[in-house]
């Protein structure tokens, strides 16, 4: 049960809200009466997506090999963060037809482009559930910090930590995480910085946000021209570098939310209470 203070303010459902928001961008925050805010986050996130998907011709899942092609293999992919696009895509393009065809100029444009909008509409969807838990104009500046950390986490890991006063812990993040990424990248000699050679491990790696994302603009297109020795654990320690970002991202959250709506903080090692003296 929330507080009495935030359900006093909600305008709306949370829940609902982030549920339309992920259907369609910005309707959640239309549906808490937020028209221009939604509409900017439409016109935003969908740009993003059908400009990536002109570039790209459609051909995202066309990387696929053709048994790992099924209803469910695509629902792994950040472009299912902006649903209503993503279904689209599937119906119009879905995977393509039985044999290759050559890719597009700008492929791998289109293809950051909408994964960009499907990881952007997953964070509209995460401010719309805060901001239907609260529409006191007062308080309203202080529910944008959960979902800025969130963002800033996914773009640099650590970087939430740091926006919310953690230094230290946002600092081992980053080091952890874009650690792990970079020897899983040594390992595998950028190989996994490929969407097309490892689409589910990259999938995962994504969620590194910038690491992951400079280090392919940089080296995606290295050549594999003989046998990797310690390409499989390279692949596994770069997608579990993302994958960890998410317990990043929602310990930003969690913290966020506690300051923002007066809930009490929750943390793995607490510290203990302090003992009454007693007399000898």
């Amino acid at each position: 049960m929330p507080p009495a203070r935030e359900r006093r303010h909600r305008k709306g459902d949370p829940n609902l809200a982030a549920l339309l928001g992920w259907i369609l961008p910005g309707a959640g925050h239309i549906y808490l009466g937020r028209v221009g805010f939604g509409l900017l986050g439409f016109l935003i996130v969908e740009g993003a997506f059908y400009l990536g998907l002109h570039l790209n011709g459609g051909m995202t899942f066309e990387y696929l090999d053709h048994e790992l092609r099924s209803a469910f293999a695509t629902a792994l992919s950040p472009e299912a963060g902006n649903l209503g696009a993503f279904v689209y895509q599937m119906k119009t393009y879905g995977f393509g037809p039985d044999f290759r065809r050559p890719w597009p100029e700008y492929m791998e444009l289109g293809v950051l482009l909408t994964s960009l909008s499907g990881v952007a509409n997953m964070l509209l969807a995460v401010h719309a559930h805060l901001a239907a838990r609260s529409q006191d104009e007062d308080f309203a500046p202080a529910l944008r910090r959960p979902a800025l950390a969130v963002a800033f986490t996914w773009l640099v890991p650590g970087l939430g930590h740091v926006y919310q006063g953690r230094r230290l812990r946002g600092a081992s993040v980053f080091v952890a995480l874009v650690g792990l990424f970079v020897l899983g990248t040594w390992l595998a000699e950028a190989s996994n910085l490929s969407r097309e050679r490892h689409f589910y491990y990259w999938a995962g790696q994504y969620l590194l946000g910038a690491p992951a994302i400079a280090a392919e603009l940089l080296f995606g297109d290295t050549p594999v021209d003989h046998a990797i020795p310690f390409a499989e654990p390279g692949l596994v320690f770069g997608c579990i570098a993302g994958l960890l970002n998410v317990l990043a991202m929602i310990d930003v959250f969690a913290f966020g939310e506690a300051e923002s709506f007066g809930l009490p903080h929750k943390t793995l090692c607490p510290e203990p209470e302090p003992q009454a003296e007693t007399a000898t």
